[in-house]
């Protein structure tokens, strides 16, 4: 449905991140290699990242056009660098509109939300309803009303407990028999040990568990046909010091560089390192390492 990317660590160019790589957003939008629901992203594209020195909220760009049509964008984005950014190519679900304001990245003033996948939107507006203080989504679209959802959690949680309960909460709505349940997720992420090295190629890594860690509980008969489920729910949200995602339904990698992490929906190049994420997977991601946590019982 999309294609998103974000990078946490030395300050790098906006076309470095998005445009110069062999594989890079730009070349995704029109040719994504592991893209399974769709074949094009040409409904518009975001970028939005971090100034710390000036400023706490991130800075964003968005346009509803294909991103290889815009030279504005391919000029500035050489001489605008940070240490935290997040960027996205959309192809819109059928039905949701296509204009800027349903474009990737959304905010809350301070964080950046890009969602890959679907959702039915009477879900995620019967969870609004229940939320009163959630503030007004930036569009109608799906991916604006749950990234409403996930800035009405996040104001109360660890942005990565908000992410969890949000994807859990959402996936268990999803089942048409409405079987199951799905609790709050929390972690102790300062407990988690470092991940182990990355190999020379797409692999699964192994999930990193703590002694002890409270995880998102779902049913067993909504974990059996969470595979089944409609609603394809991969996130990927920043603060400007952490990144957090989600792999539910779609392709999700990472790679550890020497200077920071990058996570994204597919490698922007075929350089060794990348780790793909299991499905029903939440990563948190700072300037050093990965963890993993799995979001089903």
């Amino acid at each position: 449905m999309c294609r998103h990317l974000a990078w946490i660590g030395a300050p790098r160019t906006l076309a470095q991140l998005t445009l110069e790589r062999p594989h890079s957003l730009l070349r995704q939008s029109w040719a994504p290699r592991r893209m399974a629901y769709g074949t094009i992203n040409a409904d518009g594209f975001g970028a939005g990242w971090y100034a710390p020195r000036l400023r706490a909220a991130p800075a964003r760009v968005r346009r509803a056009v294909p991103m290889w049509t815009d030279a504005s964008y391919a000029s500035m984005a050489g001489v605008i660098a940070s240490g935290c950014v997040l960027a996205a190519v959309r192809s819109a679900t059928v039905g949701m509109p296509v204009e800027e304001s349903a474009t990737a990245p959304f905010t809350d003033g301070t964080r950046l939300l890009s969602h890959n996948g679907r959702v039915d939107p009477t879900a995620v507006r019967a969870l609004l309803r229940e939320r009163p203080d959630a503030a007004a989504p930036e569009s109608t679209c799906d991916s604006a009303l749950l990234a409403a959802l996930v800035w009405e959690r996040a104001a109360t949680v660890p942005l990565a407990d908000a992410v969890a309960a949000v994807v859990t909460s959402l996936a268990a709505a999803d089942l048409a028999d409405g079987a199951g349940t799905a609790t709050p997720w929390a972690a102790d992420w300062s407990a988690a040990p470092e991940p182990a090295a990355p190999e020379p190629a797409v692999v699964e890594p192994a999930v990193v568990e703590p002694a002890v860690v409270r995880r998102a509980v779902v049913r067993r008969a909504v974990v059996r046909r969470a595979a089944v489920g409609r609603a394809r729910l991969n996130l990927l949200v920043a603060d400007g010091t952490h990144l957090v995602a989600t792999a539910w339904g779609d392709t999700l990698c990472y790679r550890v560089e020497a200077d920071g992490v990058v996570v994204a929906s597919e490698p922007d190049d075929d350089e060794s390192g990348w780790i793909a994420v299991p499905d029903h997977h939440l990563l948190v991601a700072d300037t050093r390492k990965v963890t993993l946590r799995s979001l089903i019982a």
